[in-house]
């Protein structure tokens, strides 16, 4: 969750029309692949923030890149250029998300292990630990790590359950020394 209350306030307004509308997962998938291209172009999103363009240009370039969007996320998108608050737009998306998988009950979680999971492998590890966070289940992200020899490192939110191999020759390495 995003440390801006600015950003919280127009998650749950966008959250609460989109559940009005009976869209809330479709703005949550939208709202995924915004993530990505914000992040992955650094440009937009300095052009959006900078002073020199007026709001009409910037909402002009919102309508071109998002013209597949949902139109709850693209109204969002305007709002936010209206009120001054574009460069809010990556919390806002954060506090969304969290809000969504809140009502869920769904938990976001980073495996990190040395080859891609399969998806019952992927749905093993969910069904195995959605219950300890409290959840009914969790988005896997995999990530890709050689490092850890073998095995698998959990992260559900600030908790980290770590079975890797590599820790556990750290641990096996420690208890030796000592």
């Amino acid at each position: 969750m995003s440390q801006s209350v600015i950003a919280k306030r127009y998650a749950v307004a966008l959250f609460d029309a989109a559940q009005e509308k009976q869209q809330a997962l479709a703005v949550q998938t939208d709202l995924k692949e915004l993530k990505k291209i914000f992040e992955g172009e650094k440009e937009l999103s300095e052009m959006l923030i900078s002073p020199k363009f007026s709001i009409q240009k910037k909402k002009q370039l919102i309508g071109q890149f998002f013209s597949e969007a949902n139109p709850l996320v693209l109204n969002t998108l305007y709002v936010l250029i209206d009120a001054g608050r574009i460069g809010e737009v990556l919390n806002v998306i954060e506090d969304y998300q969290d809000i969504a998988n809140e009502a869920s009950g769904v938990a976001e979680a980073k495996v990190y292990s040395t080859r891609q999971l399969t998806v019952e492998e992927s749905n093993a590890i969910s069904t195995a630990f959605a219950h300890k966070v409290g959840k009914q289940s969790l988005h896997i992200e995999n990530l890709i790590d050689p490092s850890l020899i073998g095995g698998i490192r959990l992260q559900i939110g600030n908790q980290i359950y770590d079975s890797s191999i590599s820790a556990k020759l750290a641990r096996l390495e420690r208890q030796l020394i000592n």
